[in-house]
């Protein structure tokens, strides 16, 4: 049995069918859900993966990319971004895995998904592979496509001090007159975030760029009180 055909029939067995149309209805999904929560798919998950090991990282990406393009069911899809952030993993975490990264957040293109891996996956290779990240994420900031936009901003939304601000302002700036809701957002909470580590920063900021959406100013300044 291939690890994808083992994750579909362990969620299967734990999943409540009744909970499925719910779930599927608040995350306006295409694709329909098992019935699957959080805490047992990635106990599941932290099973499923104890003793995996990988050839390669080519063999890593290609377990990955099964189990993403064969899913059948939304917790598919989620167990497929766990398998994405296993230990075992860790030093493939390089740019040359970006395009792995990338076919998800595209194909994807929803928050659930999207944000799971620009929060917890970009910002990785980031700190590995630095320049030519940094270079991705601006091109990404200005593509067509605005998950990749969304991912670009939300890239350093765990970096606290080590983010780059330079970096961040310029993902912001192409999307900062956006009438895009999950832009506007993600902008609020990416100044949000910093603002824990920086609130100076981010109040001049958000006094600096007028042009700032109401929504993103909001959510920047949530916790600053101004």
């Amino acid at each position: 049995m291939s690890l994808a055909e083992t994750i579909h029939s362990r969620l299967a067995a734990a999943a409540d069918p009744k909970r499925a149309p719910a779930m599927q209805a608040y995350m306006k999904s295409a694709m329909p859900y098992l019935g699957v929560s959080a805490v047992p798919l990635r106990q599941i998950c932290k099973a499923i993966f104890a003793d995996l090991r990988f050839e390669s990282a080519g063999h890593w990406q290609a377990e990955v990319l099964a189990i993403w393009r064969g899913a059948r069911f939304r917790e598919e899809r989620y167990a497929a971004i766990e398998l994405t952030g296993l230990h075992a993993a860790g030093t493939f975490q390089r740019i040359d895995a970006l395009p792995l990264y990338e076919e998800m957040i595209v194909s994807g293109a929803w928050w659930d998904y999207v944000d799971a891996i620009a929060a917890h996956r970009l910002l990785t290779i980031l700190r590995n592979d630095g320049a030519a990240m940094r270079q991705a994420m601006l091109a990404w900031s200005v593509d067509a496509n605005m998950w990749k936009r969304r991912s670009a901003i939300l890239c350093q939304l765990g970096a606290k001090a080590e983010t780059d601000l330079e970096l961040l302002y310029a993902c912001i700036a192409p999307s900062i007159g956006s009438r895009e809701f999950f832009l506007r957002k993600a902008i609020g909470w990416a100044l949000r975030h910093h603002a824990r580590i920086d609130p100076e920063e981010v109040a001049r900021y958000v006094v600096e760029h007028p042009e700032l959406s109401n929504l993103s100013r909001r959510e920047a300044l949530k916790h600053i009180g101004k």
